[in-house]
C-alpha cells in the first residue's frame, strides 16, 4: 500500500501524471493510516510522515528556511467548531496548485521556491516573475516571505488546450497544467500559461505590527499589491455556515480548490501550540466528504480529439450527486481503464471532484471485460496504443481522421466564413469526436441529434436551440464566404472576393474555371489558380462542396442586409478571450453591428466584457463604482450577438 501511494504521488507531483482519482488516493491514504494506528508499526518512506514530491533535476534546488508542513484534514464539517475551542479563526479556501514561496528584498522579488518535499524546493524565480497578478515592486522595504498557491483557473485551462497544436495530448487537469508550468526552464511557457499567485500565508515581515492576527497579515498582504486567498472570520458559531456558504460558491468558482482550511486567527497562541512530526496545530484542513452513488456502467464512448488521441468516456444509468443529475464521466486513459478492470454492465460508484468534475471513484464489479476498440469511432481508420512515462493512451493512426480536421471546421465556422455563433473549437472537436459531422454540410443536419447534444456537458435545450438557430440563419450566404469557408489552400477572403466577383458570384462558373481563367484575373496568379483548380479537381472535395451548396441559398452581396444591431453602444473589452481568438477580433465584431469598443469605463458603457467578472482590476471596480455590467464573453454573445 506504501509503495503504491508513493508511486501514484511521484506521478502526480513530480511528472504532472494521473493514474488514479483523488478518492482512490484519499481511500488508500485513509486506510494506511488507520492500520498504522492500529499496528504502531509506520514505515519510514510511509506518506504519513512524508510531504511533498521530490525535487527534480533539472532546477536548481534550496532548503526553506522553515519546513513546509502539510495539515491535518477531516471531512466532519461538525468537528471544526470542537476544533476551535471557542477561538475566532479564518476559513479559506484550500487552493489545488503549486505551493511556492516568494521572497521579497527592498521591495522586489528576489526569489521564488516551489515547497518540494517540504524541506528542498526548487528555485523558479524567473517562472514567478511571469505570474499574471504579482506586483514587479512593492512599498514594503524590508525582506518579506510569504507563502502561496500558484494556479491555473478552468477557463484557462480549457482555453489552452483548445490551442494545442496538433498531435499533443491534452493536460488532464489544472494542477497538473500549473506544475508543469512552473518547474520547467522557459519562462515563457510560463507566461502563456496565465498562472496567478493567491497568498495564503505570511513567513516574515520584520518590524510590521500585525497586532497578532493573521487576518491583519492578509490585510497588509493586499495593501502591498498582492491577491490573498479568498477567506471569512469565524466563530465556532458561525463556522459550519460559512462551510456551507463556500459548497456553494466552489460549484462556480474559476479557481482550482479540493477543500477548505481553518486558521486560528491569534498568531501567538496558534504558534505556542507548536507542530507534530508533520502538521502544524495552528490550522486544519477540511476536505470536501464526497457524495457518491452506485450506478451501472451502460457504454463507454471513445471520443476522438483533433490530436489523434481517443478518450474514454464512460456512460452510466443517471444519478443524482451534489444537486444535479449525473450520467457521464471520463475515465482519462487506457491504464485507468485496465486498473479499474472496466466492463460493461459492472456497478461502479461515482463521485464529483472537487464537488465539480464527475469521475468514477471505484469499480464494485471489476469484470474486466471490455474491449479496447482497433478502429477509430469517427474515421474507422486502426487505432495503436502508445504509452507515455508509463501511462497508456489510445490513438487513431489516419492522418486524414476528420477528427484531426479539426482546424478546417473552425475556419467554416468564422467570422469572415459561415458566421456560425456558437461553435467554438472546442464545441466542434465534441461534435466531431461523437461523430455528429464528418462533413462541412452536417453542421447543417445536427438538429437529428437533439438528445446527445442536450444532453452533453455545457450544454442543455437553450443552448441547442441557439445554435440551431444560427447554423439555420448561415444558410443564407454570398459566394466568397463559401469558397473560403471550405479552406482551399493559398485563398483567403480578399482573394475569394476576387474570385466570386470576377465570376459574377455564380458557383458553377467558379468551380469549373480553369487555370487560365483564374491566373488571368488581377490578384490571383498560377499559384492561387492551381490550388483552386485542384480543390475542385479532387473527388472528396467536389463532393463535399456539392453537399455544401445543396444546404444553402447563395445571395449576391448586394442583396445581403447589413446588420447594425449594436449601433450607439460603447463597451470596454479586457481579459483573454475564448471564442474570439483575441480582442481585435471582438473588436472587430462589434463595429461591424455598428458598436464602438473604447479603452475605459464610463457611465454610456454598455457593458464591460470581462472573463473573469470576480476580478478586483481597475476596470472591474470603476464598472461596478459606476453600475455598468460586468458580462462574461458567452454572457456577452448571449445578450448581444445571438
Amino acid at each position: 500500500m506504501v509503495s503504491t501511494l508513493n508511486s501514484a504521488s511521484q506521478k502526480y507531483y513530480a511528472q504532472d501524471d494521473e493514474v488514479m482519482s483523488n478518492y482512490e488516493y484519499d481511500s488508500l491514504y485513509d486506510e494506511l493510516m488507520a492500520l498504522e494506528e492500529e499496528t504502531g508499526y509506520v514505515l519510514s518512506n510511509s506518506p504519513t510522515v512524508r510531504v511533498g514530491y521530490e525535487a527534480v533535476d533539472e532546477l536548481p534546488k534550496e532548503r526553506h528556511e522553515k519546513p513546509m508542513l502539510s495539515l491535518a484534514k477531516t471531512k466532519d464539517r461538525n468537528e471544526l467548531a470542537d476544533w476551535l475551542q471557542g477561538r475566532d479563526a479564518l476559513l479559506s479556501w484550500k487552493l489545488d496548485g503549486l505551493t511556492v514561496v516568494l521572497t521579497y528584498f527592498d521591495g522586489k522579488l528576489a526569489k521564488a521556491v516551489t515547497r518540494g518535499n517540504g524541506e528542498i524546493g526548487e528555485i523558479v524565480t524567473n517562472n514567478a516573475r511571469a505570474f499574471i497578478n504579482i506586483p514587479n515592486s512593492i512599498e514594503y522595504k524590508g525582506e518579506l516571505i510569504i507563502r502561496g498557491e500558484a494556479v491555473i483557473g478552468y477557463s484557462d485551462f480549457e482555453r489552452i488546450n483548445r490551442s494545442l497544436p496538433e498531435g499533443t495530448p491534452e493536460y488532464k487537469n489544472p494542477r497538473n497544467l500549473c506544475s508543469g508550468a512552473v518547474r520547467q526552464l522557459d519562462p515563457a511557457i510560463t507566461a502563456s500559461r496565465s498562472v496567478r499567485f493567491f497568498a495564503f500565508s505570511l513567513v516574515s515581515a520584520p518590524g510590521v505590527d500585525f497586532k497578532d492576527s493573521h487576518e491583519e497579515e492578509f490585510l497588509f498582504l493586499k495593501d502591498q499589491g498582492f491577491e490573498v486567498v479568498d477567506y471569512v472570520r469565524v466563530t465556532p458559531d458561525s463556522v459550519v455556515g460559512e462551510i456551507d456558504r463556500y459548497e456553494v460558491k466552489i460549484k462556480d468558482y474559476d479557481i482550482p480548490s479540493d477543500g477548505l482550511v481553518l486558521l486560528l486567527d491569534e498568531i501567538h497562541y496558534g504558534t505556542s501550540l507548536g507542530m507534530t512530526a508533520k502538521y502544524p496545530r495552528n490550522a486544519i484542513a477540511f476536505k470536501w466528504s464526497d457524495e457518491t452513488a452506485d450506478t451501472v456502467l451502460r457504454d463507454i464512448e471513445w471520443s476522438a480529439s483533433r490530436t489523434g488521441l481517443i478518450n474514454p468516456v464512460a456512460i452510466f444509468d443517471p444519478v443524482e450527486l451534489e444537486g444535479t443529475t449525473v450520467s457521464r464521466a471520463s475515465v482519462h486513459n487506457i491504464s485507468i481503464v485496465r486498473s479499474m478492470k472496466l466492463g460493461i454492465g459492472d456497478t461502479v460508484r461515482v463521485y464529483k471532484a472537487n464537488m465539480i468534475i464527475p469521475q468514477i471513484a471505484a469499480n464494485l464489479t471489476g469484470s474486466g471485460t471490455l474491449p479496447i476498440p482497433d478502429t477509430c469511432p469517427v474515421c474507422g481508420g486502426s487505432t495503436r496504443i502508445l504509452e507515455t512515462e508509463g501511462t497508456s493512451y489510445l490513438y487513431c493512426t489516419n492522418p486524414e481522421c476528420p477528427a484531426k480536421q479539426i482546424g478546417s471546421f473552425t475556419q467554416f465556422v468564422s467570422r469572415d466564413a459561415m458566421n456560425i455563433d456558437g461553435l467554438s473549437e472546442a464545441t466542434l472537436e465534441k461534435f466531431i469526436g461523437r461523430g455528429v459531422i464528418h462533413t462541412f454540410a452536417d453542421l447543417y443536419h445536427m438538429d437529428g441529434y437533439r438528445d446527445e447534444i442536450v444532453g452533453m456537458e455545457g450544454f442543455g435545450q437553450k443552448s441547442f436551440d441557439n445554435l440551431i438557430a444560427a447554423v439555420e440563419k448561415s444558410r443564407k450566404t454570398e459566394l466568397h464566404r463559401v469558397v473560403y469557408a471550405v479552406g482551399i489552400e493559398n485563398v483567403g477572403v480578399a482573394t475569394a472576393k476576387l474570385i466570386c466577383r470576377h465570376f459574377g458570384y455564380d458557383a458553377a462558373a467558379v468551380s469549373e474555371a480553369s487555370v487560365e481563367e483564374l491566373s488571368g484575373i488581377d490578384g490571383v496568379g498560377n499559384v492561387i489558380a492551381g490550388s483552386v483548380r485542384s480543390f475542385f479537381d479532387d473527388t472528396d472535395k467536389r463532393r463535399s462542396w456539392d453537399l455544401l451548396l445543396n444546404e444553402l441559398e447563395l445571395v449576391s452581396p448586394e442583396t445581403m442586409p447589413t446588420a447594425r444591431t449594436l449601433a450607439g453602444l460603447s463597451f470596454v473589452v479586457t481579459g483573454s478571450l475564448h471564442s474570439f481568438a483575441n480582442r481585435n477580433e471582438l473588436k472587430e465584431r462589434i463595429e461591424s453591428l455598428g458598436g464602438k469598443v473604447t479603452g475605459s469605463v464610463t457611465g454610456n458603457t454598455r457593458c464591460l466584457i470581462n472573463n473573469d467578472a470576480d476580478s478586483t482590476s481597475s476596470k472591474n471596480l470603476t464598472a461596478r463604482k459606476l453600475g455598468v455590467p460586468v458580462l462574461t464573453e458567452d454572457e456577452f454573445i448571449s445578450q448581444y450577438l445571438a
